[in-house]
């Protein structure tokens, strides 16, 4: 005869198992999906509307923290003990995490999606195939500039250097922007390895620093909006959403070329989620959802099919969106390997000058 206690007892052993393997693998939903995505991106990159949509489609928790350039968030995973499922790393850190083995590869057969990105984003050379990456936002670098306090033509990067706007002058805190378009303006590539070009962009850098208001990431924002400043090194993104705001400012891409980037949708190494991550990087392809977050951010969408549905005066305004072949008006950033460290080194010395 089988005691009933001992049913009992091997029924209650039986359902703590289940438990505590339950506990060990992460809780899931109704959906059968785990029930928190780790979403790690750039400060203001992305509608919170779209978030909470996703949470309440597919039942699970966003926790989202941001990072103010490519290097914070490279240093953050390298340093191990964080668990970001999905990131959105520029092209040059996409290849240098590649690199690296930083990043898993995707499974195209979960983001049915990817056929909404348009062809000229793809197979591009930091990510040869999309492997380990999908394109989110692109732009430009250039000029903001008010014209209430600029009364000539802005068309160079030499505008950044002019006296007259001395102490009005706010350049983006981030070596490889701003040396790279110092390098632009001086004529060579903003992917130089020669320690002689590095070293004369140095010395430009230097010889401006006295004329330079501040260095920034985003409060150059609330600058240019105030008429606080003159003018800015500024992505196309920011200086759209600006132009908005101050009716006063204008923005240009300088004849001397500019950096031309692009921001991607990833999965670290350190997702244990994969599944999920990919749920949530297809969502992020949907058109509306694509849409919703090129309005609300205002950089321009590598998703052709949400270009069809924003506003005909934003995707035809060719600072936003340029026309023809886009590789014509600038150059993309590079992994420089370990070279990196002689830009990190040269925007030290800048810094401390």
């Amino acid at each position: 005869m089988i005691h009933l206690k001992k049913v009992v007892s091997w029924i209650g052993i039986f359902l703590l198992c289940i438990a505590l393997t339950a506990c060990g693998s992460g809780k899931t939903n109704e959906q059968g999906y785990y029930n928190r995505l780790n979403v790690y991106n750039w400060g203001d990159y992305i509608d919170p509307q779209v978030l909470a949509d996703f949470e309440e489609e597919y039942g699970i928790k966003i926790n989202y923290e941001n990072y103010a350039n490519n290097e914070e968030m490279l240093a953050k995973i390298q340093a191990g003990g964080t668990d970001y499922d999905v990131i959105f790393p520029s092209e040059y850190m996409v290849e240098a995490m590649i690199t690296q083995g930083l990043l898993q590869e995707l499974d195209m057969a979960n983001l049915s999606n990817f056929k909404n990105i348009g062809d000229q984003f793809k197979d591009l050379p930091y990510d040869p195939g999309n492997k380990y990456s999908v394109p989110y936002f692109w732009g430009t670098m250039g000029i903001i500039y008010n014209t209430k306090l600029v009364d000539e033509e802005i068309d160079s990067w030499d505008a950044l250097w002019n006296p007259k706007y001395s102490r009005s002058i706010v350049m983006i805190d981030s070596a490889r922007d701003t040396i790279g378009i110092t390098l632009k303006k001086l004529g060579y590539s903003l992917n130089t390895r020669s320690i002689e070009e590095l070293e004369k962009a140095k010395a430009e850098l230097i010889r401006q620093k006295e004329l330079v208001k501040a260095y920034e990431v985003d409060a150059y924002k609330d600058m240019m909006i105030a008429g606080e400043a003159a003018m800015a090194l500024a992505w196309s993104g920011d200086a759209m959403l600006l132009l908005e705001e101050n009716p006063d400012l204008a923005y240009v891409i300088p004849k001397e070329g500019t950096n031309l980037w692009f921001d991607a949708m990833a999965i670290p190494t350190t997702s244990k989620h994969k599944r999920e991550a990919e749920l949530f990087i297809d969502y992020m392809m949907r058109p509306e959802v694509a849409a919703k977050c090129a309005a609300y951010v205002m950089y321009a969408t590598a998703n052709v099919e949400a270009m069809k549905l924003l506003p005909e005066e934003l995707t035809e305004d060719e600072l936003a969106y340029p026309k023809g072949n886009i590789f014509e008006k600038g150059e993309v950033f590079i992994d420089l390997g370990e070279f990196t460290t002689e830009y990190d080194r040269v925007w030290t010395e800048i810094k401390a000058y």
